[in-house]
């Protein structure tokens, strides 16, 4: 089974190199990495080009103008040979070691699961070492999304061919094209799923959905646009309750 990993950059260079390296170290043989650069003017490129040779033609990129982060993510995946295809974000990196060889053997042990997620860490620059928030997707159900909650999107490995059945990102959405996406596929779709208990990834804290409050409100509006899009009603006031559910998360931060 071979496993497709796409990488976003634009201006990524403070912390590729990080990302890159916990792919490198990933011990799954069939595994295939692909970074998609939008015209980087920093030194993102100058990384790429230094750790190609080293995955020994596992690694394909490109660098080019695109309209956004999601329609980078849609052209990775379509350039992808895997028969599994996951993200991994240019400012995250893999938990340990053994994280890719877990998603092929989840998958291996029944041909009937379309997809998995599991848990991610987030931490702060100063330290990669202390985990600040503990995103758990063990309690996940697909009624969940009326409140806004979905599993840890770098978590996500779904077949390809569920691309190009159900769709890619929408890349009209500014912050939560991930979310509809989910929603389209585990929602509407029904895609069966699995839950792997399993910490996939530390990712820094500051993404652009937790920025600022405008950053929340547009990360809210559009996530009820992709519940109306897949046929589930909800409001501002039951997308506030996940709020308590993050505060309470700061308090579960697993050594």
């Amino acid at each position: 089974m071979k496993i497709s990993i796409v990488t976003v950059t634009w201006n990524s260079a403070a912390t590729l190199r990080d990302t890159i390296e916990s792919v490198l170290k990933q011990d799954y043989p069939n595994l295939e990495y692909i970074i998609a650069d939008g015209l980087s003017k920093d030194e993102t490129v100058n990384i790429i080009k230094e750790y190609e040779p080293k995955f020994n033609g596992r690694m394909k990129w490109f660098s080019e103008k695109d309209k956004g982060m999601y329609d980078a993510m849609n052209k990775g995946i379509k350039m992808a040979t895997g028969d599994i295809v996951g993200i991994i974000n240019s400012d995250d990196f893999f938990h340990c070691i053994d994280v890719i060889s877990k998603v092929a053997e989840t998958f291996k042990q029944d041909n009937s699961i379309e997809a998995v997620y599991g848990d991610v860490r987030f931490v702060n620059d100063g330290d990669l070492n202390k985990t600040v928030r503990y995103y758990s997707s063990k309690n996940f159900a697909p009624w969940r999304f009326r409140f806004g909650f979905m599993p840890a999107h770098p978590s996500f490995y779904t077949y390809k061919h569920n691309f190009e059945k159900y769709g890619y990102y929408q890349y009209d959405y500014k912050i939560a094209a991930d979310y509809e996406l989910l929603t389209r596929f585990l929602y509407s779709h029904n895609l069966k799923a699995k839950y792997m208990p399993l910490d996939f990834m530390k990712m820094r804290t500051g993404g652009r959905s937790t920025a600022n409050w405008k950053s929340n409100w547009i990360l809210n509006k559009e996530i009820i646009r992709a519940c109306r899009e897949n046929g589930i009603w909800t409001c501002m006031p039951l997308l506030g309750l996940k709020y308590f559910v993050k505060v309470f998360e700061l308090f579960i931060t697993k050594e």
